[in-house]
C-alpha cells in the first residue's frame, strides 16, 4: 500500500475495529452482596484534594518516562513544580466542583509501538494510547484513594485488584489443585 491516504485509512480501519463497543450479554448482578465502605472511608474518597495528595501524585511518577503528547515529561512539572502548581491545583479543584473533566483533557494520541524488530503488518504494532499530564495527575490520585479501601471491598477469595497480588496467582492455584487432583 501506498500514499498517505491510503496508509492512514487502512490503519484506522484496522484498530478501529479493536475499539468498537460490542454488545455482549454480561450476567446478572441481582441478589449477589457486596462489601461496603464505611462512612468514614466514603468521605475519604470524596473529600477536596490537599496540595501534600497532589505533590505525592506528582512525585511517585518516573521523572523521565512516559512523554505526553504534548513533549512534557513529569521531571518537567517537578522542576518547574514552584510556577506550575497553581495552575495544577486549580484544574483539580474545578474537577472536584463540577466533576467534569476540563473539554479535551482526556484526549489522547494513539501511537503504534513495533511488536517485532521488522514490522510488516499492522497486527505486528500495538497501539497505546498517550495521555496528558494533568489527566494522569488526576487519575494518580484517585487512583491512591482508592487504594486505602479497595482491600475492603474486594472479596477474600480475589486476588486481583490487591496490592502484592497478581491476578495470574489466581491461575496458578487453579493449576497447582488440578495437577494435585490427576496425582
Amino acid at each position: 500500500m501506498e500514499g498517505e491516504e491510503n496508509v492512514r485509512a487502512a490503519v484506522f480501519d484496522h484498530f478501529s475495529t479493536h475499539f468498537q463497543n460490542r454488545r455482549v450479554n454480561r450476567p446478572s448482578m441481582e441478589g449477589m452482596q457486596f462489601q461496603s465502605l464505611s462512612c468514614r472511608q466514603g468521605v475519604g474518597l470524596i473529600k477536596p484534594f490537599s496540595l501534600d495528595e497532589v505533590m505525592a501524585a506528582v512525585w511517585d511518577c518516573d521523572s523521565f518516562k512516559c512523554l505526553g503528547p504534548d513533549g512534557i515529561i513529569f521531571g518537567f512539572i517537578k522542576d518547574f513544580w514552584g510556577m506550575l502548581k497553581d495552575d495544577v491545583m486549580r484544574f483539580l479543584v474545578e474537577f472536584y466542583r463540577n466533576g467534569k473533566l476540563t473539554k479535551g483533557i482526556n484526549s489522547t494520541f494513539i501511537a503504534l509501538i513495533p511488536k517485532v524488530d521488522n514490522p510488516q503488518q499492522l497486527n505486528d504494532f500495538c497501539p497505546i494510547s498517550l495521555v496528558g499530564r494533568l489527566y494522569k495527575i488526576l487519575v494518580k490520585i484517585l487512583a491512591n484513594r482508592l487504594c486505602l479501601v479497595i482491600g475492603k471491598v474486594i472479596s477474600d477469595s480475589q486476588l486481583a485488584f490487591i496490592k502484592g497480588c497478581q491476578i495470574l496467582g489466581e491461575i496458578l492455584v487453579a493449576n497447582e489443585v488440578v495437577d494435585e487432583a490427576r496425582k
